[in-house]
């Protein structure tokens, strides 16, 4: 019999390694071509349980697995071969860790002997991503010796799962491979060492029940209080209950998910030049600067979320409780019962009444399309049952101005890190997961993740993405950048790049919308990737921006 080559051996190792990922319930991997990685790809590929798919740009693969990671729920691998390949899964890896989703990264690598030898493809890829990875394990070159495969993925996807107050988060397998690396004899079964399993820990409601009691009495004790929920997450139906049981207004962001009856229906106008004696904030830095300021004037701060970062320097935040937001919203309600309605309350919500009955019927006078309308009228008018990822900068501001709350929509976003990068793609990964999916991104958004949008178009995902196209970056309009004789060319970045082109040859179906109302009937599901492009005068939206504002600005101080 033929003596099993590197390549065979290390295939057998790696089917060891994806088969106990596999076991581990570990269902999708996104993987980008390369010589390096053959074992590891291979090993995915013919693991009947894992579902590959397959991006030529590592950054998109990495953004790709994190929209598949965030609809899910479950790990998700994104491997590569090495050298800048590597590098280039770096941003998706911040926005996991900062967003608390469950990446698998794995690395192929050149042996350790040729390090720092002037290999070709070879970088220094130990730790790579720092304190961006959970976990990171350089792995043993595979070997005829009893390994640590299926210990290792266990060890991995409990790492990237987290437990009871403790984040989903990346973890980072370095995993070498010497040549020759394709298989050239009959499968060779590996010895592996499966190693000890994590022990069940305390129960998250155990955890949290001190926290829930002092929380609880601090909200009894105090009427002048506000809820504000920012993107998590969490179950959001815990929030609302939380809410329910204090007897405050909730404000709540879109991604949080519990923009629904029973928060304010346009908190972001109401919040504007009010204080509040204790502001107990859920999850995630509120977005817009009007909840910034009202949580930095409050007399005190707590904030509950699975992260353990303080959210602003300079904020009076007296208890920080580091756990699920679910579990102790939960607990708190179930001390606090119900409370009933003050006149504090009730101040809030009939200025939340009028102003948003003032927004709408602005917005349902303009014919012309108004970022605002967009917002309001996507989040409206999409299916029950859907999923909106929203990107950064202006449509995340823009949902949170203008979204009425609802049941049944889903709402994801990139706001670990609120970068740029990769809203195509993480679109897409969610696409990929099953979810009825629509996106509302920016057009400077889109370009800069076109590679993602030209390979994965045409691949069988169904998508829908609302390009809001104000020919560049329309939020610098509304910064003090605005003021400079430079604002144009080195902030707005006008492109004048053809989006009807870009999506032609991406093989997505195109649509324009160039009147407001025509938007909902353009959002009917079809298979495919379909871009609806709506143009935007940038110079009229920030002037119809200013009469919303000041309208309801007006009526409020009237009352």
């Amino acid at each position: 019999m033929t003596e099993p080559n590197a390549g065979d051996i290390a295939l057998g190792c790696m089917r060891a390694f994806v088969g106990a990922l596999a076991d581990g319930g570990m269902t999708d991997a996104c993987i980008s071509p390369g010589s390096r990685s053959t074992p590891l790809v291979l090993a995915l590929d013919r693991e009947p349980r894992i579902r590959v798919h397959v991006h030529l740009d590592e950054r998109s693969a990495g953004y790709v697995a994190l929209g598949l990671a965030a609809s899910s729920g479950r790990p998700v691998a994104a491997a590569c071969t090495s050298g800048t390949a590597a590098v280039n899964l770096h941003p998706a890896v911040v926005e996991a860790r900062q967003g608390g989703v469950p990446l698998l990264l794995l690395t192929a690598d050149r042996p350790p002997e040729l390090r720092g030898t002037g290999s070709n493809q070879t970088i220094d890829q130990v730790d790579l991503y720092g304190r961006y990875a959970r976990l990171f394990v350089e792995a043993p070159v595979a070997s005829l010796e009893r390994g640590p495969w299926r210990a290792l993925a266990a060890r991995a996807l409990d790492a990237a799962r987290g437990g009871p107050g403790d984040p989903a988060a990346p973890v980072h397998l370095n995993l070498p491979f010497a040549e020759p690396l394709v298989p050239a004899g009959e499968p060779v079964e590996v010895a592996t060492d499966d190693g000890p399993r994590a022990q069940a820990g305390p129960s998250i409601e155990s955890l949290c029940a001190a926290d829930a009691r002092a929380v609880a009495a601090r909200l009894a004790a105090t009427e002048r209080g506000v809820i504000v929920a920012g993107w998590m997450r969490d179950d959001p139906d815990a929030v609302l209950e939380l809410a329910g049981a204090a007897g405050w207004p909730l404000v709540a962001e879109p991604a949080s998910n519990a923009r629904r009856p029973g928060a304010l229906t346009a908190p972001q106008f109401v919040v504007e030049g009010r204080s509040a004696d204790l502001v107990l904030l859920l999850g995630g830095l509120p977005t817009t600067r009007a909840t910034q300021a009202l949580v930095a004037d409050a007399g005190s701060v707590i904030t509950i979320s699975p992260f353990d970062r303080v959210p602003m320097p300079g904020w009076s935040v007296d208890r920080h409780v580091r756990t699920d937001i679910a579990a102790v919203a939960r607990a708190i309600a179930r001390l606090a019962g119900d409370a009933p309605a003050t006149a504090w309350t009730t101040g809030w919500t009939e200025a939340d009444a009028r102003a948003r009955a003032i927004i709408d019927a602005l917005l349902d006078a303009w014919d012309e399309p108004f970022e605002g309308r967009v917002a309001r009228d996507i989040a409206d008018g999409v299916p029950a049952g859907s999923t909106l990822f929203v990107g950064n900068s202006t449509p995340v501001r823009d949902l949170d101005l203008f979204m009425r709350p609802r049941e049944g929509l889903r709402v994801l976003a990139n706001r670990g890190a609120s970068g740029i990068d990769g809203t195509v793609s993480t679109a897409l990964g969610i696409a990929a997961s099953g979810a009825q999916t629509y996106a509302l991104l920016g057009d400077l958004a889109v370009l800069h993740d076109a590679s993602g949008l030209l390979w994965a178009a045409g691949r069988g995902l169904d998508a829908t993405i609302v390009v809001v196209n104000n020919h560049g970056g329309g939020i610098f309009d509304l910064l003090p950048s605005a003021t400079l004789p430079e604002h144009e060319a080195l902030f707005v970045t006008p492109h004048g790049i053809d989006l009807e082109a870009l999506a032609r040859a991406a093989g997505a179906t195109y649509a324009r919308v160039d009147r407001a109302q025509d938007l909902l009937g353009a959002l009917e599901p079809g298979p495919g990737v379909r871009i609806i492009e709506v143009p935007i005068d940038r110079a009229r939206a920030v002037a119809m921006r200013a009469q919303v504002r000041d309208t309801v600005a007006r009526a409020l101080a009237e009352r």
